[in-house]
C-alpha cells in the first residue's frame, strides 16, 4: 500500500510541475503595472482571453492596454484550436472545455445552465470512478469498529514484529471490507485539475464574465455584489459552505473514536471556514460549478447508501 501511495503521490507532483510550466491564465495589466478591473463585475480581466468581449466598456479597456482583441474569434466561432499554442495544460484540458461550455451555451441560450450541464456531463462520465469512492467510503464505516479494536489491540505496542501483525491484520479487514485505500484517492487528485480547468476557462471566455443567470451576473463575486448594495448574492455563499459542508459529512467515516470524532470535525470545521471565505471571492460562475459539482457528490453518496443498505 505505502509503495502504491508513493508511486501516485510521485505522479501528482509531476502532473502539478507539467501544469506549472504551461499555459494559464494572465491578469491584464495597466501602464503602472495594476490590475484591470472590469467596474461593473468587480472582475480582474483576463489578458489572454480565449475570444472577443462584446461590451462596449470592456472592449475599451483591452484597446487602452494595448491588447489586439479584434485579432481574437467572437466567442460563438471559438474552435480548440484558434489562437497560438500556450502549452500541454491549455490544449488538453483548457481550450476543450471552453468549447464545450460555449456550444452547450450557444445551445441553450444561457451559459449559467451551461457550466451546470458541462458539470453534470463531466460527472457522468467520471461516474464509474466515483462511484468506487462512494462505495469505498460505504465500506470503511462498516469495517471502522474492528478497524478500532484493531488500534486498540496493538495500542503502546511500537516494535517491528507488533507493526507488522498489524498491517498484516488490517490488510485482511480491507481485504474483507472490499476496501482498496487508494481507489479512493482517486478522485480527489482527479478534482484538483478539474476544478483548476473550469477556472482557467471561465476566465478566458468573456461571454461569461458578460453573461447572467437567475438575476446573478456570472462575472460578479459575492465581495463585489454586496459592496454595491447586492445582497442577494449572499445566497451563493450559504450554497457553497451548505453544499460542501454535506458532502463531506456523508463521505465521513462512521463509527470512530472520540479522539477520532473530535479531530475529523475539527477539520471539517477548518475546511469550510475556508470555503466560506474563498467564495466570497470566487465569481458567481466558478461557484455554480462548484456547487452543482458537490450536489451531484452528495445525491451520488445518497444512492450508493440506499443501494448498500437495502443489499445488505
Amino acid at each position: 500500500m505505502n509503495k502504491k501511495l508513493k508511486k501516485y503521490t510521485k505522479l501528482l507532483v509531476i502532473v502539478c510541475i507539467v501544469l506549472s510550466l504551461t499555459g494559464c491564465t494572465k491578469q491584464l495589466k495597466d501602464k503602472d503595472n495594476k490590475a484591470v478591473v472590469n467596474e461593473t463585475t468587480g472582475q480582474v480581466l483576463t489578458k489572454n482571453i480565449f475570444c472577443q468581449p462584446s461590451d462596449s466598456e470592456t472592449i475599451k479597456q483591452y484597446n487602452k492596454n494595448k491588447v489586439k482583441i479584434e485579432e481574437l474569434p467572437k466567442c460563438q466561432n471559438f474552435q480548440i484550436v484558434s489562437g497560438e499554442y500556450e502549452g500541454i495544460w491549455d490544449t488538453i484540458f483548457v481550450r476543450p472545455l471552453a468549447w464545450v461550455i460555449i456550444q452547450i451555451g450557444t445551445l441553450l441560450k444561457n451559459y449559467g445552465l451551461a457550466i451546470m450541464v458541462t458539470t453534470l456531463l463531466i460527472r457522468l462520465a467520471t461516474i464509474s470512478l466515483t462511484k468506487k469512492t462512494a462505495l469505498q467510503s460505504e465500506n470503511m464505516k462498516k469495517a471502522q469498529p474492528e478497524l478500532n479494536r484493531l488500534e486498540q489491540k496493538y495500542r503502546n505496542r511500537n516494535d517491528q514484529e507488533s507493526l507488522m501483525m498489524k498491517s498484516q491484520e488490517m490488510m485482511m479487514i480491507y481485504k474483507k471490507y472490499q476496501i482498496n485505500p487508494m481507489s479512493g484517492c482517486l478522485f480527489s487528485f482527479l478534482q484538483i485539475p478539474l476544478f483548476l480547468a473550469f477556472y482557467e476557462a471561465l476566465n478566458r471566455l468573456p461571454v461569461i464574465f458578460e453573461g447572467n443567470f437567475l438575476g446573478l451576473q456570472l462575472g460578479t463575486t459575492p465581495m463585489t455584489g454586496i459592496s454595491h448594495g447586492q445582497y442577494y448574492y449572499i445566497i451563493i455563499i450559504v450554497l457553497v459552505i451548505g453544499a460542501s459542508y454535506l458532502s463531506m459529512k456523508l463521505n465521513s467515516t462512521a463509527s470512530m473514536s472520540k479522539e477520532q470524532a473530535a479531530q475529523m470535525k475539527m477539520m471539517t470545521n477548518m475546511m469550510i471556514v475556508f470555503l466560506g471565505i474563498a467564495s466570497i471571492s470566487l465569481s458567481t460562475g466558478i461557484a455554480i460549478y462548484w456547487i452543482t459539482n458537490s450536489t451531484f457528490t452528495i445525491l451520488q453518496n445518497l444512492w450508493v447508501k440506499r443501494r448498500k443498505n437495502k443489499n445488505a
